[in-house]
This record gives C-alpha cells, structure tokens and sequence, in this order.
C-alpha cells in the first residue's frame, strides 16, 4: 500500500466533513457584513424589482401588445398623468388563444379598436365618435358606429405620458429593461468563459502560454471598446442576440487581466502543490482548487461588467446598430425623443436616461458591497 492511499481517503473524508461547514460559516459571515451595507442592500433590491418586471413583462404593462407599439398618433407627446376616454369598437378580429406564458414573453394584439374619445353621441342605432385631438376646440374627426359594436368605454391614465407617436411611455420603459438586462446577462456570461478560461491557463502553465495569451489581451485592450464592439456588430449584422454576442466578446479582457492575477498569487500555496503530488490534472486543479479561491474577485468584476454592457448597448441603440425598433430600449427612446430636450417635453429622454443610470448606479453599488463583504482582510 502506497502513500497516496493511506492519505487519499483521510483526506477525501475530511472534505466531506468540514469543508462544507467551514465554507457555509464563511459565506454567512459575507452576507451578513453585505447585509450592514445599506446601500448595497438598496441597490440588490432595485436590480430585483427591474429583472421582476422584465420577467413578468406584457402580464403588466399598461400596454400589453407586442413590443408596446400601439400608437395613438392624435396622443402624442401627451404629458404624465393625462387621463383620456377609451371607445372600444368590435372589429370581429379572431380570439386570442395563447396561454400566459405565451402572452408573458410576447404580448398580445388588442381584440378591438381603441378609439381616444373627446365625445360619444347616440344617434339612433349608431353613436357618432369624436376623436379626440387634445386641441382647443377639440374639432376631431367624427366616426359613426353601430352601437352594437361598441364594446365598452373605458378612462385610461398614462403614468408617464406618450412619446412622439402616441405610444405609453411606462410600457416601453418596462419593456426596455429586458433588452438591458438581457443584454447584461448573456455578454457578461460570455465574458466570464473567456476571461476566466484564458486568465487561468495563462497563469497556472506560464512560459509560451502566458506570453501568447498576454500578447493577444494586450491586442484586444489596445483597441477602444466601442470601435470594437461596432466593428463586431456590422460583421454580425444587427439584430436583438449579435447586440448581446459582440458586447461579450469585448468585456473577457477586464475578467482574464484579473483572472490571471488571481492565479499567478495563489498557484504556488501548499493546497495547489498537494492537488499535484495526488496527481490531479491541471484542468481539475485549477477548476475545482484555484478558481473556487478567486470567486469573490470575479463577482466584483462581473458586476462592474454587468454595468458596462448596459451603457454598450445603450449606446449603440442610439448609434442606430443595436436593438432594432420597433423592440423597445433604453437607448432606442433616448435617440428618438432627445430633440424634445429642447422644447416642453424634455422628460421623454430624460426618463429611459434616468433608467440607465438607475439601473448602471445599482450594479456598480452591488459590486462594491460584495467586494467589502468578501475582503478578507477586514
């Protein structure tokens, strides 16, 4: 009998034991140290409140049709809080037979005509409409219908008034926090399997590895973000998922400069030298041994990642080669409605501005608190 057979299963059973007790205690003590950081606490909330309602999307927006693109033009640029009459008029469209699940991701088409109302008069067995222009006198086109097709009337309250062509405003708000948070999510993933295989290899093998990985890290940090993510996005073409694979494929060198750092400090302790006296693989070593040790600084940079990708894709949807209309987002709405900046309505860009940096203030906040939570020193 060998060595590393008295010592294999001592040590496989001390594993067991108390290594799932003493990591349990650890991460309790960080979540309460996180939990004192009012801030943090502040801004994991705010973060939870904008992923519930780009989860349950269309099930509660104001505006439930697809992408929120019902326009109401005689509505347009109407101030928060205005309150407008409804007609609604039967058009004999087929029923609606998707499920909520269905109706949660995609939305769903109104049944009926909604016509903005100024006055209904009964005319027989008709009702003559008057449109409602928001003009004084109103003087809106009339529109006779057959009392048996009205529906029902109804006063609807638009929370954050209509943007340019009549559309609510709150809903594409709404909406909007799915492409950015989507966005977030998906190119900080991507970053995180490049960065964090490349950082690791680089570190853990050294010579020509690390001096090729290096090389190509320097290559990509060399050229701004920006140009690269546009240069990425015209030879992916536009579109809703080449927006999410082109801001990842940008945001992996932060994670591998760090990754690498990590490594290189903690590649000669004692735990890694005894993973390779049992003869473990390197692919073993440094994802169950090394990695594991270095969690905390990757969650940090992952949450000012996180942050990043947002403003990317804001910006390029402002560019005009992000997220195409009519899918609602944050920086789609900037452009299209910054030149009422000037004039009354400043609000319609100022309010999807105001949700980026929300949204932007809250990850970087989130990260600063789990990088004091996780600090071992203190």
């Amino acid at each position: 009998m060998t060595l590393h057979d008295l010592l294999h299963p001592r040590h496989r059973l001390f594993v067991k034991r108390q290594a799932p007790a003493r990591s349990t205690a650890l991460n309790q003590m960080a979540w309460r140290r996180f939990c004192r950081n009012k801030l943090s606490v502040a801004s994991l909330v705010v973060i939870g409140l904008f992923a519930l309602v780009a989860l349950l999307g269309y099930l509660i927006t104001p505006d439930p049709t697809p992408f929120c693109n019902q326009q109401y033009l005689e509505l347009a640029t109407l101030k928060p809080f205005t309150t407008i009459q409804f007609t609604y008029v039967d058009d004999s469209l087929p029923p609606y037979r998707h499920g909520p699940l269905h109706t949660m991701l995609h939305g769903r088409p109104l049944p009926y005509t909604a016509i903005p109302t100024y006055r209904a008069t009964p005319v027989g067995d008709s009702v003559d409409i008057e449109t409602y222009t928001g003009s004084s006198p109103n003087d809106g086109p009339v529109r006779r219908v057959a009392a048996s097709q009205i529906v029902g009337q109804q006063s609807r309250t638009f929370l954050l008034g209509t943007d340019g062509y009549g559309r609510d405003m709150l809903s594409m708000i709404m909406i909007g926090s799915r492409v950015s948070l989507s966005v977030g999510f998906i190119a900080v993933l991507i970053a995180l399997l490049i960065g964090i295989t490349l950082g690791a290899l680089a570190a853990y093998h050294g010579g020509w590895v690390d001096n090729l990985i290096t090389w190509l890290i320097n290559v990509v940090w060399s050229i701004p973000t920006v140009l690269l993510v546009i240069a990425i996005t015209f030879a992916l073409g536009k579109g809703f998922w080449q927006v999410f694979v082109a801001v990842g494929l940008t945001m992996w060198v932060d994670i591998a400069r760090v990754v690498r750092g990590q490594v290189y400090s903690i590649k000669e302790k004692e735990f890694v030298e005894a993973a390779r006296a049992l003869g473990l693989g390197s692919f073993r070593t440094i994802f169950r041994h090394i990695l594991p040790n270095i969690t905390g600084a990757v969650i940090v940079v992952a949450a000012s990642n996180f942050a990043s990708a947002i403003l990317l894709e804001a910006g390029l949807s402002f560019l005009g080669i992000g997220v195409q209309p009519p899918m609602p987002s944050w920086g789609t709405m900037v452009k299209e409605n910054y030149s009422y900046i000037l004039l009354d309505n400043a609000y319609l860009a100022l309010l999807p501005g105001l949700a980026i940096m929300l949204l932007v203030l809250a990850f970087m906040l989130l990260g600063n608190g789990i990088r004091d939570a996780l600090d071992i020193k203190s």
